[in-house]
């Protein structure tokens, strides 16, 4: 699983750098909330936003596989939580369905500048009472001659208090399930569409996250992201990224912060012996290592099945789960490790805790996963 070539390797250590750019000041930024300016000049300076998307649009080339070698050391480098995950919320929710997707014209309208970083965007599929039933949104659209109307909302739109450009999921005939879901890209200025402000949240602070209402919103036909009732297909793809490039980053974190829990049981004297020669503190580490290495193994196993084609809906599911729990439980470890000083604001592991909760609920919930792998294992729900 770690033969990454001398290639790669470098790939990685041309950004290494700006990891820890991106990184500073992140506890402050993490008390201060919201994404400043300055920091999305950082992003877009580091040239991470061009990674997977085609040089004829501004990007680099690279394939998944290589897109998440990177995002990894992103992870392990750089200590601002919430700003990787606008980042890669930057590259999934607008480019990668754009790219795959999107006509001739979107691609040239919109790809150069979600690559650079002057376009911001967000995907927003949550509606109020929705949650995870995506079929069962409330949001819908309707055709009217070469437009599509556009009525209802979405909350938990991460950027989406400060993007100029989103993918928005509707319902266009809900007879037809899963064919019934279609794809629009919208412009933040199109009549009819308001943001709403920075929602406070306990983690990813950095990360903007907010309500967007679309009331009698005119859509051009062409914004149609695929086809009209390609919506579950465009969404299945977008999330497989999701997942993939956002855990990750989540794995990269792990590491960072196994080292720093083995440096500091290393260091840390009681009873005039290493703490961690003593079994309990030792158990804990281990226990981070063995879920960094199961995360990073079904990450990189279902993102290289993806890449082939394979039916990877299970593999993505297991390994959303797994890195969830594992990252929950190796924040908590390290906070044991470090003992009252973890529990201070300082070391930043309590910060960690705070952001890794919310990886069992963005991208499909822990519960829903597991309901999904049970369906994917021939188990049906009683309805008695």
């Amino acid at each position: 699983m770690d033969e990454w070539s001398d290639t790669h390797r470098e790939l990685r250590a041309e950004f290494a750098d700006w990891y820890e750019v991106l990184g500073e000041g992140h506890l402050d930024a993490d008390r201060d909330a919201g994404l400043p300016a300055r920091k999305w000049e950082q992003v877009r300076a580091s040239g991470l936003l061009r990674l997977p998307f085609a040089p004829e649009w501004g990007g680099r080339g690279l394939d998944l596989l290589s897109t998440m070698y990177v995002l990894e050391g992103l992870g392990e480098g750089c200590r601002d939580g919430g700003l990787c995950f606008s980042l890669c919320t930057q590259i999934v929710s607008a480019g990668i369905p754009l790219q795959r997707f999107g006509s001739p014209e979107l691609k040239a309208r919109h790809l150069p500048g979600i690559c650079a970083g002057t376009t911001i965007t967000a995907h927003a599929i949550t509606d109020p009472g929705g949650g995870s039933d995506v079929l069962g949104m409330g949001m819908t659209a309707k055709p009217d001659g070469d437009h599509w109307i556009l009525d209802g909302d979405k909350v938990l739109v991460t950027n989406g208090p400060v993007a100029d450009l989103i993918v928005v999921y509707a319902v266009t005939d809900r007879d037809l399930g899963p064919f019934g879901l279609t794809a629009f890209l919208v412009e933040r200025d199109t009549p009819g569409v308001l943001a709403g402000p920075d929602v406070p949240k306990m983690g990813l602070r950095t990360s903007p996250l907010g309500e967007l209402t679309f009331r009698d919103c005119r859509v051009p036909a062409g914004n149609v992201v695929g086809r009209p009732g390609m919506g579950f297909t465009v969404l299945e793809h977008v999330m497989r990224w999701e997942i993939l490039c956002s855990f990750i980053v989540q794995a990269g974190a792990m590491r960072h912060r196994l080292d720093r829990c083995v440096e500091h049981a290393s260091r840390r004297r009681q009873f005039g012996r290493p703490i961690g020669s003593f079994q309990m503190v030792a158990g804990q580490i281990v226990d981070m290592k063995i879920g960094l290495e199961t995360a990073r193994r079904w990450l990189y196993d279902a993102a290289r099945g993806f890449a082939a084609g394979r039916d990877v809906a299970t593999d993505i599911a297991i390994a959303k789960v797994l890195t969830s729990e594992a990252n929950v439980k190796s924040a908590l470890a390290a906070i044991q490790v470090f003992g009252g000083s973890g529990y201070l604001t300082e070391t930043g592991l309590e910060k960690d805790l705070r952001d890794a909760v919310g990886g069992t609920i963005y991208s499909g919930t822990s519960e829903m996963q597991r309901i999904r792998i049970a369906r994917m294992l021939g188990l049906k729900e009683s309805h008695t």
